[in-house]
């Protein structure tokens, strides 16, 4: 009886080894590199989370320009990885081949939608969370002119703009917008230094409060106002410690949550295929509020944004989506 015991402990123990073995997850960031303080550094903290409950490795690559997605890509996915995890729309067309040639996969797209049964999209509502902190702008702002600094200039970062205007002049209805985009290919994500230089146009025209939603090219933004005495706005991560006391809230988008869950989704073998799709409501994206911020942060304003949440959520208010409603103010 206790040979058959320990037997059976034994077989478990190596069923489990065999599972874990099956778990090689890997993940291809956007381009912008690994450690830009906000999107692809919350893809990092995901993977790293799921590694440290686990024990479990996973791989990573950091694409350079946008040829590069793709080979790693299709590399990972060659080598026996799965899950596989892209977090960036620039790598939808490599997703769409890469995915139908390893049927047996599991894939994940950040950002975009890729229509195979073995891929999970998953997409989020950046106009709520643009909403969210565009209303603690038009609060905080003692000039009524606020900025915007947009990465490349694609539909995904005018839902940003569109949600964070619509948020200011919610707050107050004349307030104006300043609105600049840094670029038009992927090298518009690590541009700090011209992150700053349209931050500083900005705060010339008059806005003391200027928003980034621009990868590692945002970090040039927050800096520019910290060194102007200006509020800032951070992006998918937390980014109000970088800049204690200048960096108003942070419009935390979290593109951790989806690597995590396809990691441990897969893992456990619930991994879904199809759209997902996190707003305010799912806590896919939200506004910031700790330590370095909060002195900032007034009453008025915390009831005003959380009234604000609670309705988006209730469904009175309907923040505009620029790809998919002509109502949005450009």
């Amino acid at each position: 009886m206790k040979k058959t015991l320990l037997s059976l402990i034994a077989m478990a123990a190596m069923s489990a080894t065999a599972l874990a073995a099956d778990i090689k997850p890997a993940l291809v960031y956007g381009t912008g590199g690994k450690f830009d303080k906000s999107f692809n550094e919350a893809a990092a903290n995901g993977a790293e989370k799921f590694k440290k409950e686990t024990g479990i490795e996973f791989r990573d690559f950091e694409p350079t320009n946008d040829t590069q997605g793709e080979q790693a890509i299709r590399n990972f996915a060659s080598r026996g990885f799965n899950p596989v995890v892209a977090v960036s729309f620039a790598w939808t067309s490599a997703m769409e081949k890469v995915a139908a040639e390893f049927p047996d996969t599991k894939f994940v797209i950040v950002d975009s939608v890729v229509k195979l049964k073995n891929v999970r999209s998953v997409l989020y509502k950046e106009e709520e969370g643009s909403y969210l902190v565009g209303v603690l702008a038009g609060m905080a702002s003692k000039t009524g002119k606020v900025g915007f600094v947009g990465g490349m200039d694609i539909p995904l970062i005018r839902k940003f703009a569109c949600g964070y205007v619509q948020g200011v002049k919610a707050a107050k209805a004349d307030a104006q917008v300043f609105q600049n985009m840094t670029g038009t290919t992927g090298a518009a994500w690590n541009d700090p230094v011209r992150g700053g230089e349209l931050t500083k146009n900005q705060i010339d025209q008059g806005a003391d409060v200027v928003y980034a939603a621009a990868g590692a090219t945002g970090l040039g933004v927050l800096q520019t106002a910290a060194d102007n005495k200006k509020l800032s706005i951070g992006v998918d991560s937390n980014q109000n410690h970088l800049h204690p006391g200048s960096v108003l809230t942070s419009m935390v988008k979290r593109v951790d949550l989806a690597v995590y869950n396809a990691f441990k989704d897969t893992k456990e073998d619930k991994f879904t295929a199809g759209i997902l799709a996190l707003g305010v409501k799912e806590d896919g994206v939200a506004y910031a509020l700790d330590d370095n911020n909060k002195a900032l942060i007034t009453p008025e304003m915390k009831t005003a944004v959380e009234k604000a949440k609670a309705d988006i959520i209730a469904g009175t208010v309907k923040v505009h989506d620029y790809m998919s409603d002509n109502a949005c103010n450009k």
